[in-house]
């Protein structure tokens, strides 16, 4: 792709197309409606750009991390899909959730009673989704009775309507996973003491990626994939490479500068690389500043014009160099891939022991995203 900015993370929104085909086709296909999960902005992608996609797609269900994500769904065309929040929101923030029509995740009795008193001055119904502590031990009632007894005391309040239940787990990415068995007894031992007494819970939703991949059981009335949405691996790496999602998202830049040294030259900020032959240098104009990680310094490598191209010395707060030796007839303005199809995002993150999520939600604003869809 011909960009015109110093760098871009390119968005391939025929690929994100691909991934919702595939969950849909292959593991929603008991009947589980998609909630579709846009934290951490689409998870780098940028939620305005990939919005239409999920639109004409027929996604009518949506989760976010916080309130502002919800916002910006809303802002960017989102009328009357349903937005649940998965995190806290702020007291602060009430108001945003009715001027947004957004579903908070409740998780304490004085949360519920604080937005009924707010709902019953606005004389509005709130939804609201129970979040339920089956053992990842972050936020939620816990599990059981004292989930039960809140569900039936939220459900008595003016103003709040439930619209749902969910849980987190732990290790859905194991198979077999008996931590996640327990949880999800747990969840829906809770969700049937609900039920007996007379209270219904509408959408039960428990499965993740991971979970949405490898244990059907847990999909209940909807499944809430994220990273395969976007192509970003939640399971083993050998099972992963053997299924069908693409990364939606690549990253490129171009070759700023490019000379040639003699051996004996030191490269980068503390000299931490010495030529031992007359080398090809090319700067990238690209840093941690962008997100690209300063631990891939002496380590990482690029591609110019399909070429491997090693980092040397270390990465700068907006530069790095890499040897571009083997680069044949390199020349400034060449096209320098930073993430793609030879080296990719599961290949960074494995490369730096980091979760695939890090890397991209790590790439920062100053990097335009930019939208295509190849046919």
């Amino acid at each position: 792709m011909d960009i015109k900015t110093r760098t871009a993370a390119v968005v391939h929104l025929d690929r994100l197309k691909h991934n919702l085909e595939l969950t849909r086709d292959k593991y929603a296909a008991n009947g589980a409606e998609i909630i579709a999960v846009l934290k951490g902005d689409a998870y780098g992608c940028g939620i305005a750009g990939v919005y239409p996609v999920f639109k004409d797609f027929g996604i009518k269900k949506y989760a976010v991390a916080i309130w502002e994500e919800g916002r910006d769904l809303r802002a960017a065309g989102a009328e009357d899909e349903e937005i649940i929040i998965l995190g806290d929101t702020c007291p602060w923030q009430y108001e945003k959730l009715f001027e947004h029509r957004l579903i908070p995740a409740v998780f304490s009795l004085k949360t519920a009673e604080e937005l009924s008193s707010m709902a019953a001055e606005r004389a509005e119904t709130l939804s609201v989704s129970i979040k339920v502590d089956t053992g990842m031990s972050r936020i939620g009632f816990p599990a059981g009775e004292e989930a039960a007894d809140a569900a039936c005391r939220i459900a008595s309040l003016p103003g709040l309507k439930i619209h749902g239940m969910f849980t987190h787990f732990a290790c859905a990415d194991e198979d077999p996973s008996p931590s996640m068995d327990r949880q999800l007894k747990l969840f829906l031992d809770t969700a049937e003491l609900i039920r007996k007494r007379g209270v219904n819970i509408p959408l039960l939703h428990t499965a993740n990626s991971p979970a949405t991949l490898l244990h059907p059981k847990t999909h209940l009335d909807a499944i809430r994939p994220g990273d395969i949405l976007y192509g970003l691996n939640p399971v083993d790496n050998s099972l992963w490479r053997s299924m069908d999602f693409k990364e939606v998202m690549t990253w490129e830049t171009y070759a700023a500068h490019v000379k040639t040294v003699p051996a004996g030259t030191s490269v980068g900020y503390g000299a931490t690389f010495t030529t031992d032959k007359d080398m090809v240098i090319a700067t990238v104009p690209v840093g941690f500043a962008d997100g690209y990680r300063r631990h891939l310094s002496n380590k990482g490598c690029v591609y110019i014009n399909g070429c491997k191209a090693p980092i040397i010395g270390r990465v700068c707060m907006d530069q790095f160099m890499v040897d571009a030796s083997g680069v044949p007839e390199i020349k400034a303005g060449d096209r320098v891939e930073l993430l793609g199809e030879r080296f990719g995002i599961l290949d960074m993150a494995d490369m730096l022991d980091l979760n695939v999520d890090e890397v991209v939600t790590g790439i920062s604003k100053r990097v335009p995203r930019i939208y295509t869809y190849e046919r």
